[in-house]
């Protein structure tokens, strides 16, 4: 993998990435060029047990079951390094759930970048609270 300043290229993908992917949303171009760049090996990419759960949970609402499967096997197929919990990784997002105004999923998702030193790809405003804790690299926010 290639490093600049001696720091690898490591991305985490929240579940609003995989979504904007998925959806063909504003952004979805990004991640796809993320993708193919771990594919050649120029970048890692993970991403959080927890983003896994909620592309499956919110697809399985939106769509079903059958869809919410299709969508997490075609994660696991991606070139991404899934993160599961451990005792470290659970600290950290507990601290950052006790100390800033962020959901418990986004706490993990967070940490996890944290943990990582990975630029934290998103499109989900309740990150912004997190700005000064890590590196991000924002999708277009979804017009409300």
């Amino acid at each position: 993998m290639k490093q600049q300043n001696g720091k690898e290229y490591k991305y985490l993908l929240d579940s609003s990435a995989f979504f904007a992917l998925f959806e063909d949303e504003a952004g979805a171009a990004t991640v796809q060029e993320l993708l193919a760049k771990a594919q050649k090996g120029d970048i890692i990419i993970f991403s959080s047990f927890v983003s896994y759960t909620e592309v499956f949970y919110v697809t399985y609402q939106e769509e079903g079951e059958e869809e919410a499967q299709r969508r997490v096997n075609l994660m696991k197929r991606l070139t991404i390094k899934r993160v599961d919990s451990s005792e470290e990784l659970g600290l950290i997002a507990g601290k950052l759930k006790a100390t800033e105004k962020i959901s418990f999923a986004d706490a993990w998702v967070a940490a996890t970048a944290i943990m990582l030193d990975a630029i934290l790809v998103h499109k989900d405003p309740e990150f912004e609270a997190l700005e000064d804790e890590l590196e991000m690299l924002k999708l277009p926010y979804k017009k409300s």
